[in-house]
């Protein structure tokens, strides 16, 4: 295991859903859920404007690829509707990808393309690829929730159809 971690900032819906897929991938060291991408400071469940749930990584890049937990993303939460997720409805649900470096942001839009030319979603993606900005801790009670609640609410689930060809090593 290397010593080295990474960040990634991630959005798709409600963000119990997405933290308790994600939390279960190797080399996946940390998860945390909070509001991420609008325009309130120090954001809450009541009061977070115009934020998105969002779902902040901490991964060592040596066991699971940036590109492998954006597949997952991708297959996680439909990238194709605006501001909704299942039954949840709104800015907050939006989809969006916030990249730490040029780097990320590279490997988003080339995701997103490859998503998109595959023709196995069910419309354009609409997923907005943004820089990272402030990530406002959600409050205890949201943090680890299906964990807590193995019942509880999620509109998250792998969808075995939404899998890109594994791409040669050599492209």
């Amino acid at each position: 295991m290397s010593n080295t971690t990474e960040r990634a900032v991630l959005a798709g819906g409600c963000f119990w859903g997405m933290q308790d897929l994600i939390r279960k991938l190797p080399g996946v060291h940390s998860t945390r859920v909070g509001y991420t991408g609008g325009d309130v400071p120090n954001a809450t469940y009541r009061n977070h404007g115009t934020h998105a749930e969002g779902i902040e990584i901490v991964y060592d890049p040596a066991q699971i690829s940036y590109r492998q937990l954006l597949e997952f993303f991708f297959q996680i939460h439909d990238p194709t509707t605006v501001n909704q997720q299942g039954n949840d409805r709104g800015m907050s649900y939006r989809s969006a990808i916030y990249y730490v470096d040029e780097a990320q942001k590279a490997e988003a839009l080339n995701t997103i393309a490859d998503v998109e030319a595959s023709g196995l979603w069910p419309g354009k993606v609409v997923t907005e690829v943004e820089p990272v900005g402030d990530f406002w801790e959600a409050e205890p009670e949201h943090q680890d929730y299906l964990e807590r609640f193995p019942g509880g609410y999620t509109c998250h689930f792998p969808r075995k159809h939404w899998v890109l060809p594994r791409r040669d090593a050599a492209e």
